[in-house]
């Protein structure tokens, strides 16, 4: 009777003890993977309980299995020393130092130092090929309605790539095709993609009795441009990147199909102040490209990427800052640079209320708040032209300005540099560890 009641006990408290893990696991503890930047201890917060009772121990890196036990102390403290010599290391936790809690895999990157933007940006981008935003009928010479368009087989944003060969890039050349075609009594030959697919198709162009002149009764597209804010620059390569989010075609709502761009300086002329239920805006125009001047190369869900042509003025930050990692970042008072007036880059307060490690498929990694009341009685909160803008804390670059909450323009989301950075090639890309390290520690 005894026996069984001992192995009762034993049963619950192992059943207890997995729940108990399993809360920690989701509730407590740190993620399974951090970034750290060399040279810098890993910082680990605990709840009382938990920090009187965690135990550490390094396990192995990518290159061999270790057994280094770190200091109860320093795991207290939240300053847990890491070799700046290994790319990756395993650190497991246990509780009572018996019941394993979680192998975290921590990554060792160098320091990645840029210099913070914040200037206005006028944003021109085209297309690869041209944009079809609709098609019409045409009357001919005997009266009759045509759309050569539509017979043709081409749809509403499809792009065109070619016409009979040539490689499209405005309106005015199509135009141009079509009445050497018309007079011609040939027909163009138009490369087509339409989503991943691309197709031939042939468009007889159409005498307009109307205009006296031949047409294909299409609407179409080559450009988008907009006003943004640069979030950062890297001095030595020149690279840069923007916005913090891609950039869409105009109409259509679905991501611009990059076929080159260029940014150039802005500056603000005026403020639209928001207000819940209807975001506000700046109200920008373009400078000379002397002024600030780069091209687009990448348009992409966590932002543009380029190079500028000569280096940018912060009178703030002349000298390159570092840029943090996620796991560096945490909730509570940073800065936004921005411009509200002309071409003047000024600092406002705001809060970082989360982080949300896991939400890089949409670049909303973080969610901000404005406490500037300056900026609030000026702007209302976060606008459009804001996007791109960088947020510093503890002297590090965070991340950028993205969106805004439409029910309450003085929140908004923003993107972790570290994304911005990886997604432009310009941090240095994680390893994948060892997969035996974990089951050999």
């Amino acid at each position: 009777m005894k026996g069984k009641t001992c192995g009762l006990f034993l049963g619950i408290l192992i059943f207890l003890t997995g729940i108990l893990t399993c809360q920690l696991k989701v509730t407590i503890l740190p993620p399974e993977r951090h970034t750290v930047t060399a040279g810098e201890p890993l910082r680990l917060k605990f709840p009382a309980f938990v920090e009187n009772n965690l135990e550490a121990r390094i396990i192995g890196n990518e290159y061999t299995p270790l057994s280094k036990s770190i200091n109860p102390e320093e795991l207290k403290s939240g300053t847990i020393p890491l070799s700046s010599l290994s790319r990756q290391q395993i650190v497991r936790l246990t509780l009572f130092g018996v019941l394993p809690v979680r192998d975290m895999i921590i990554s060792i990157v160098p320091e990645v130092r840029v210099i913070p933007g914040g200037q206005s940006i006028g944003v021109l981008l085209h297309s690869q090929g041209i944009v079809v935003v609709d098609s019409y009928e045409i009357q001919d010479e005997t009266g009759r309605k045509i759309n050569p368009a539509a017979e043709a087989g081409i749809m509403k944003d499809d792009h065109i790539l070619k016409i009979s060969g040539e490689t499209v890039i405005s309106d005015s050349q199509v135009r141009e095709l079509a009445a050497k075609a018309g007079a011609a009594g040939q027909p163009l030959i138009m490369e087509v993609k339409r989503g991943d697919k691309v197709f031939l198709t042939r468009l007889k162009p159409v005498f307009c009795k109307e205009t006296g002149c031949y047409k294909i009764g299409l609407v179409i597209r080559d450009s988008a441009a907009g006003v943004g804010t640069l979030t950062f620059y890297e001095p030595q390569s020149m690279s840069y990147g923007a916005l913090g989010h891609i950039v869409n075609d105009i109409g259509t709502n679905r991501p611009l199909d990059l076929g080159d761009g260029k940014i150039v300086g802005a500056t603000v002329q005026g403020i639209f102040k928001g207000k819940r239920g209807q975001p506000g805006e700046k109200i920008g125009t373009f400078q000379k490209d002397e002024i600030l001047c780069g091209t687009v190369t990448r348009n992409t869900k966590l932002g543009i990427f380029g190079r500028l042509q000569k280096p940018l003025v912060n009178i703030s930050f002349q000298e390159p800052i570092p840029v943090a990692t996620i796991d560096q970042i945490h909730e509570g008072p940073a800065e936004m640079l921005t411009v509200l007036k002309g071409d003047k880059v000024e600092k406002f307060n705001l809060e970082i209320v989360r982080i949300n490690p896991k939400a890089k498929e949409d670049g909303k990694g973080l969610v901000i708040q404005v406490s500037d009341p300056g900026l609030l009685q000026e702007t209302g909160g976060i606008i459009q032209g804001m996007s791109g803008s960088p947020i510093i804390q503890d002297g590090r670059l965070v991340g950028a300005v993205t969106h805004v909450f439409i029910n309450d323009p003085t929140k908004g989301y923003g993107v972790p540099a570290e994304w911005m950075l990886r997604e432009g090639d310009l941090f240095p890309a994680k390893e994948e560890v060892i997969e035996n390290l974990l089951k050999t520690g």
